[in-house]
């Protein structure tokens, strides 16, 4: 069995001249697929049309309330957690949403809604707790 974990962003090119990549432990690379299964949007990735997050399809949605908002992101993670991260076991994620002001450069300040996703479970291979933490803000979604 193969142990070798990839950081990202990935060099294609070192990977198909056969040159070195950094590299990462598991913790580390179970991270990077969630980073990346969060910031997707369904049909993005071509080879797997369930491979993403729903945040993309509620990201102009002003119109839900918090509530529903949050509850989709928690099914939509989940579910995709359950297919696309095999390497975890007892998943439990929760997801915070708040108003936060933002003042860029000293320009106007704009109001926009902040995701905070936490998402523990254990690591199947080698039995150790897992826990990872991000946030995004949504319309549109940037971290």
């Amino acid at each position: 069995m193969n142990n070798t974990y990839y950081k990202l962003p990935i060099n294609a090119e070192a990977l198909i001249k056969s040159k070195n990549h950094s590299t990462c432990d598991l913790s580390s690379s179970i991270a990077n697929n969630i980073h990346l299964i969060a910031t997707s949007y369904f049909g993005e990735c071509t080879f797997d049309d369930s491979y993403g997050c729903s945040i993309w399809n509620i990201d102009f949605d002003n119109l839900k309330s918090t509530n529903k908002l949050k509850s989709l992101i928690e099914e939509s993670l989940y579910d995709s957690l359950k297919i696309h991260e095999k390497r975890l076991t007892g998943l439990s994620i929760t997801v915070k949403i708040k108003q936060e002001e933002l003042n860029p450069n000293g320009q106007n300040n704009r109001i926009k809604k902040r995701v905070d996703i936490g998402i523990k479970g254990r690591i199947k291979k080698i039995d150790e707790n897992f826990s990872y933490v991000e946030h995004f803000f949504i319309g549109p979604l940037s971290y």
